[in-house]
């Protein structure tokens, strides 16, 4: 009969044989415990802790995962499973729950672009993924895009060997296709371009080719996990860290099985492919799923209702300060929330909103407003200027509403001038 103390020596002793240090192997012979109580990094490296008021931006570490998503990924943490078996297995069950034909999991949104860019470049030819980017120029590699669609991230478009071909009038676009057009893009949250969205799909149509757009920050609406792809486009792609309120580092790419599959082709952990590097860990894929399961059982009418309140929370704190006025706007495409616009005249509150943004940010607690304070408005869709502060108020957590109201009031009724 084997007794425990019989198999921890044992195991010790076998170990030993390979080369493998005692401790290490009573440890693992040891039963299971109880969960180690969890050391605060954050401290211990000395990372400040910040009150999220701006929304879902990656140099913000982007979303909270909700409680059950942060149960799912400690769950998977803690088993091995084959890759591929996990990747096929959510992209089935994704596919299934958002009306797409397929879907895979990405290591982010602008992994996305470059896997379904690959896709797109080599389907039909599996063989060719080992030549994205060193030899792309044999392929289709010509990618169509709206100048007023250019944008930071299209560089991972162009990372895949493709040249980007720029159109701007809708004859531009239908005369544009050519032996080497691989693709046509399109950017969801432009606020400029002259083609829309079915005229893009269309074309590219009645040319054979394949188009992707671009939708990373655009849940909510839930419902846009599905319309692109209904619309037409053959590629959606999504940030899965940002209104879906998965794992920062993950990602959706959803449309057409054959070049989901393609795109499949170019990823981790295919050797000699684009994206080799762009690995996604199992706890990503299973964060992804277990975010989608999360989102799909909220109402967007729920979401945005919790981020008025919030705003409304705030407005109420900053109540009679001289000149100061609030309104609440939802952004039309991306970021798709109530956030909250703070104006006020400076002769009377002596302060630029870039300063109190400042002031928040070296403050205790540190507070982060929405990156489009004192800014002219951009791709965001916000409607800010030089004098707006904007609140994101959706990844606060419970009661940080009320402490970003108080600091606002406090920095604000600082820069009060007195009337003479």
């Amino acid at each position: 009969m084997t007794t425990r103390r019989t198999f921890v020596r044992n195991t010790v002793a076998g170990g030993a044989l390979l080369g493998l240090r005692p401790s290490a192997l009573e440890a693992l012979a040891r039963p299971a415990s109880a969960s180690p109580a969890a050391v605060d990094y954050y401290a211990k490296l000395g990372v400040a802790r910040i009150i999220n008021a701006a929304g879902t931006y990656t140099y913000l570490t982007a979303s909270i995962m909700p409680p059950e998503v942060q149960a799912a990924v400690a769950l998977a943490a803690s088993h091995p499973v084959r890759l591929r078996d996990l990747q096929a297995a959510a992209g089935a069950y994704i596919a299934k729950r958002v009306r797409a034909e397929a879907a895979l999991v990405s290591s982010g949104a602008a992994a996305a672009l470059s896997l379904g860019t690959a896709g797109c470049l080599t389907v039909g030819n599996p063989d060719a993924s080992k030549d994205v980017p060193a030899r792309t120029a044999a392929l289709k590699n010509e990618v169509l895009i709206q100048h007023g669609h250019r944008f930071p991230h299209d560089h991972a478009i162009e990372m895949c060997g493709t040249k980007l071909v720029e159109v701007e009038t809708l004859a531009d676009y239908e005369q544009a296709f050519t032996p080497k057009t691989g693709m046509a893009f399109f950017f969801n949250a432009a606020e400029t371009g002259q083609v829309s969205r079915e005229d893009w799909v269309r074309v590219a149509h009645a040319h054979g080719v394949p188009c992707m757009i671009d939708a990373a920050a655009d849940v909510p609406p839930i419902a846009n996990l599905w319309n692109y792809t209904q619309m037409g486009f053959d590629l959606v792609t999504f940030s899965g860290g940002k209104g879906i309120r998965g794992p920062q580092n993950a990602g959706l790419l959803l449309g057409r099985k054959d070049l989901i599959d393609a795109a499949a082709a170019n990823d981790n952990p295919t050797d000699r492919s684009v994206g080799r590097g762009m690995k996604v860990a199992k706890e990503q894929i299973v964060g992804m799923v277990a975010a989608l399961d999360w989102l799909l059982a909220q109402t967007d009418e729920g979401i945005a209702t919790e981020a008025r309140r919030r705003c409304e929370r705030i407005a109420t704190a900053l109540h009679n300060l001289p000149t100061l006025t609030t309104e609440i706007f939802v952004p039309p495409v991306a970021n798709h929330i109530p956030h909250l616009m703070i104006r006020y005249d400076q002769q009377r509150i002596g302060i630029t909103p870039a300063d109190v943004a400042v002031a928040l940010r070296n403050g205790t607690p540190s507070i982060e407003l929405n990156p489009g304070t004192g800014q002219p408005s951009g791709a965001s869709g916000l409607h800010s200027d030089a004098n707006t502060i904007v609140v994101g108020p959706w990844m606060m957590q419970p009661g940080e509403d009320a402490i970003v109201g108080r600091r606002l009031r406090e920095v604000l009724s600082a820069a009060v001038r007195t009337q003479s």
